[in-house]
C-alpha cells in the first residue's frame, strides 16, 4: 500500500461511507480498474479506514448521542429516548447479517459485474423512493420504521446496495423528509461501523501503524466529516437524483467493461 493508493482509498470510503454510492463497491472497483492490491484483502488498512469514518461521524454527531443516551437514562419518555431505543433496534440486524455473511462478503460478494448490477437497481429504488412524500420528521417515527429501516440495512453486505443508500431509500419510501432519513442513517451508522471496527482491531499491530495506515485514517475523517456536512445541507434544498445517475452511470459502465472482458 503506497501513500497515494492510501490517499485515494482514504477518501473514497470517506464519501462512499455516507454518500448513497456505497464505499465498499468503490473500495473494490477503483483497484480492478487500475490493477490496484484489494484493500479489502489488507486487513490493516481496512481498520484503518473504518477508523478514519468512525472518528468522522463521532465529531459530527457527538452532541446528539450525548443527547440521546442522557434521554435513554431518564425514567420519563421522550421522543430522544424512543429514537434512541430505536437506533438500537435498527442497528442488530445490520449486526447480525454482518457476522453470518462476513465470509461471503470478503469473497463472494466481491464480483463487479454484482455490483455493477446492484449499483444500478439501488439506484431504481432510490429514485422510486424518492418521489414519496416527505411529510415525515424523525421525531414521527414508529418501532416498525426502525424494524424495516435496520433490515435494510442488512442487504449493504452486498457491494453496491450501500448501506447509507439502503436506509435512506427504505426511510424516503416511509415517508420521512430527506434530511431526517439521512440524519438517521448516519446516526445508525456509528454503532455499526464501531462494530465492524473492533471486529478488525485483532489484525491491528503497532508495527503495522505506518504512514499509508496514518493517510488512510486522516483522509477517511476529513473527507468523511465533509460529506456528511455536505449531504445533510443539500437535502434541504435539493433531492437524490444526482446520486441516482451516478449510481446509473457507473452501473453501466463496470457492466459494459467486464461484459467487454476486463
Amino acid at each position: 500500500m503506497t501513500v497515494l493508493h492510501a490517499l485515494i482509498l482514504g477518501i473514497v470510503q470517506g464519501l462512499g461511507e455516507f454518500l448513497p454510492i456505497s464505499s465498499s463497491a468503490h473500495l473494490i472497483l477503483i483497484p480492478w480498474l487500475f490493477g490496484w492490491k484489494d484493500p479489502g484483502l489488507d486487513l490493516t488498512f481496512d481498520v484503518a479506514l473504518h477508523m478514519g469514518t468512525l472518528l468522522a461521524v463521532v465529531l459530527y454527531f457527538w452532541r446528539d448521542w450525548v443527547r440521546l443516551v442522557k434521554a435513554a437514562l431518564r425514567r420519563q419518555a421522550s421522543d430522544e429516548k424512543r429514537i434512541f431505543w430505536y437506533l438500537v433496534l435498527a442497528t442488530i440486524p445490520g449486526g447480525l447479517f454482518g457476522l453470518a455473511f462476513e465470509k461471503q462478503a470478503e469473497n463472494t460478494f466481491r464480483n463487479p459485474l454484482l455490483i455493477g448490477i446492484m449499483m444500478i437497481v439501488m439506484g431504481i429504488l432510490l429514485y422510486l423512493a424518492d418521489k414519496k412524500r416527505q411529510l415525515r420528521k424523525m421525531d414521527t417515527m414508529t418501532m416498525a420504521d426502525a424494524i424495516w429501516i435496520g433490515l435494510s440495512q442488512a442487504l449493504a453486505i452486498i457491494p453496491g446496495v450501500s448501506r447509507s443508500g439502503s436506509t435512506m431509500t427504505t426511510a424516503r419510501f416511509l415517508d420521512l423528509t430527506r434530511e431526517d432519513a439521512a440524519r438517521f442513517s448516519f446516526l445508525m451508522s456509528t454503532p455499526i461501523i464501531l462494530g465492524a471496527g473492533v471486529l478488525k482491531l485483532r489484525h491491528l499491530t503497532m508495527a503495522s501503524i505506518d504512514l499509508p495506515f496514518s493517510v488512510g485514517v486522516i483522509s477517511a475523517f476529513v473527507v468523511g466529516i465533509l460529506s456528511i456536512s455536505f449531504l445533510l445541507r443539500y437535502l434541504r434544498t435539493s433531492n437524490f437524483a444526482l446520486f441516482v445517475g451516478y449510481r446509473f452511470i457507473i452501473g453501466v459502465i463496470v457492466i459494459g467493461l467486464v461484459l467487454a472482458g476486463h
